[in-house]
């Protein structure tokens, strides 16, 4: 959460272009969100989606962040892949440049990493891979990770003078520990947009949500992910948005969206070259 003059204001991001092609929910999410996370290739989609979905992203003033994983496209990037740190930080880094040559085609950039899946999870409690995650931005010399709030690699990643921006789900449920619930338990998923909707506000206005278990978690956010992969993720993203801006909450980018002012604290965003 951050303050835009006496108005609290969050940024709603999606994670998008997961497919072979880039979808009318795609378009119809980003129409929501400020900020997008885009599949890199290696859980999911490739370079056709990912310039479609880049150029959707220009059109529409969406912050565009590359959402890397683990090499698992038949796991879907949801499996722990076995992996030594520099393969991985040359998996990571690739990844990101990949999406750059795509997002640079349409007169966008990527400006922040939001790792996927299990490697999102990985990275908050294992500090091999969170150390791997803050490596590759250093090395590319991009300055801006999403990751949930108080978990390792959110504070090795500050330890290295990167900006990080605390993540919350409206649309998931959370343990009482604030690791999120796995999909397969009873309110591991949200489902019901208004429900999600009411969620959101209450992790802005309150620092905090109910847990699976009736458990008040305490979470900082400055930005709230809707899962584009749901069924009904349009649906929720409108609602969400809707519920916050109608609680007198600003929805806004946490960067700015003009290529010519993405420069994350000093770190410049990656191109296409090595």
């Amino acid at each position: 959460m951050f303050n835009t003059g006496d108005m609290t204001s969050v940024d709603l991001n999606a994670d998008l272009a997961e497919g072979d092609t880039l979808t009318q929910r795609d378009l119809a999410v980003l129409d929501a969100v400020t900020s997008a996370s885009l599949a890199c290739g290696f859980h999911a989609g490739g370079p056709a989606v990912m310039r479609g979905a880049a150029a959707a992203c220009v059109e529409r003033g969406v912050v565009i962040g590359a959402h890397v994983s683990f090499r698992d496209r038949q796991g879907f990037g949801r499996r722990v892949v076995s992996v030594e740190v520099p393969q991985l930080i040359d998996d990571l880094v690739e990844q990101c440049r990949a999406l750059a040559v795509e997002a640079t085609a349409v007169g966008g950039a990527v400006t922040f990493v939001k790792p996927h899946g299990a490697l999102y999870h990985q990275m908050g409690v294992d500090p091999a891979i969170a150390n791997a995650v803050v490596e590759s931005l250093v090395r590319l010399d991009l300055g801006v990770l999403v990751a949930q709030p108080d978990t390792v690699v959110f504070h090795q990643a500050r330890a290295a003078g990167l900006e990080v921006v605390a993540e919350g789900f409206p649309d998931r449920g959370y343990l009482g520990d604030g690791r999120l619930a796995p999909r397969h338990l009873p309110g591991g998923m949200v489902d019901d947009p208004d429900v999600a909707g009411r969620r959101a506000i209450s992790m802005v206005r309150r620092g905090g949500v109910d847990a699976v278990d009736g458990a008040w978690v305490p979470i900082e956010v400055a930005t709230l992910c809707i899962h584009g992969d749901a069924p009904d993720a349009e649906v929720t993203a409108r609602s969400v948005r809707a519920s916050l801006e109608a609680d007198g909450i600003t929805v806004g980018p946490f960067l700015a969206s003009d290529a010519s002012d993405r420069s994350g604290h000093g770190r410049r965003a990656p191109t296409g070259d090595p």
